[in-house]
């Protein structure tokens, strides 16, 4: 199966990876994240991703457009439910380019969190394939999350401290 898997950093990419080898699946990385925020949170996550994916010589095809004006305007009218919009935004463009390049599926390293909504990123996930023609990939990475967590300590990544939108960090340091 050839198989883009959008990815959204390094930390979250390793077990994900890793599960997809162990089926015989190599995935193609695929970097494409407005939603990060603020520019310098967005350059460390991608270019921790690039120095990760040369490491576990692992293919990856980065859309560099950093997306402030974009993404606000697209969830600046209902910002509590702003994960479907940031969702939708980037499976749109995943599945997208999976069709174009002649991908059978797609797939998420969004789906080994424990903070995003499972349910929600699925269906979304669905409505892309079917939009374009491709498989939404459906793996529940979820259990592998603190392993590679772990795994990305020791090797010493940058690790995050929030999903990537300006609001989720808010969230974040609020609470």
């Amino acid at each position: 199966m050839k198989l883009l898997l959008h990815t959204c950093c390094a930390p979250c990419s390793i077990q994900c990876i890793e599960t997809l080898r162990g089926e015989g699946i190599e995935p193609t990385l695929f970097w494409y994240n407005p939603n990060i925020h603020p520019f310098t949170e967005y350059k460390m996550r991608k270019e921790t991703l690039i120095d990760y994916a040369k490491q576990i010589n692992a293919s990856l095809i980065v859309r560099d457009e950093y997306g402030l004006r974009p993404f606000i305007e697209a969830v600046h009218a209902d910002v509590e439910n702003r994960c479907q919009v940031c969702y939708e935004m980037r499976l749109e463009t995943a599945a997208a380019a999976a069709a174009e390049q002649g991908y059978d599926g797609f797939c998420t390293t969004l789906l080994i969190s424990p903070y995003q909504n499972h349910e929600l990123l699925c269906a979304v996930g669905e409505q892309m394939a079917e939009r374009y023609g491709v498989s939404f990939v459906y793996r529940d990475f979820r259990p592998y999350f603190r392993e590679g967590q772990n795994q990305a300590r020791a090797l010493g990544l940058y690790r995050q401290k929030y999903c990537g939108c300006i609001f989720s960090e808010e969230d974040r340091y609020c609470k």
